[in-house]
């Protein structure tokens, strides 16, 4: 069965991450940044040996976000940087093939274990189901 994992942040992890925390995200320092994404690579790397990994990608600040829309007159609207500094949105995901949703959940608490600054919001890490087909419409 195929999984979409997702992980989460706002605006402002984004910022304290570059080196520009806010009252709403602490500072990174460099190691701890560092060890993070180490941690990040390790499930990867585990996940691509196992056979498990379709694919894995973090995702641009939510400030580099765009929405397009059809607004009530029909025409279409269009809305950069729509979300504000603490609104959680994705950040990043990996798309894995697995035998079961218990192995799936195992991968996604090996992900709220990466590290991070004292104080850091732990965001819940998402599990949603890849659709095979129109059969899966609706199924519950």
């Amino acid at each position: 069965m195929k999984y979409l994992v997702m992980v989460q942040g706002t605006q402002a992890d984004y910022d304290a991450m570059a080196g520009r925390p806010t009252r709403h995200a602490p500072a990174w320092t460099e190691v701890r940044l560092k060890a993070m994404y180490l941690c990040m690579s390790a499930i990867n790397d585990d996940l691509a040996e196992s056979g498990e990994l379709l694919d894995a990608q973090g995702l641009a600040e939510p400030a580099r976000t765009r929405l397009v829309a059809r607004g009530a007159d029909g025409e279409t609207v269009i809305t950069d940087d729509p979300y504000g500094e603490t609104e959680a949105v994705m950040a990043g995901y990996w798309v894995v093939d697995c035998a079961s949703l218990d192995r799936v959940t195992e991968i996604a608490e090996r992900v709220t274990r990466c590290p991070g600054p004292e104080g850091l919001i732990d965001y819940p890490v998402v599990i949603r189901t890849v659709m095979d087909g129109a059969d899966d419409a609706g199924a519950g």
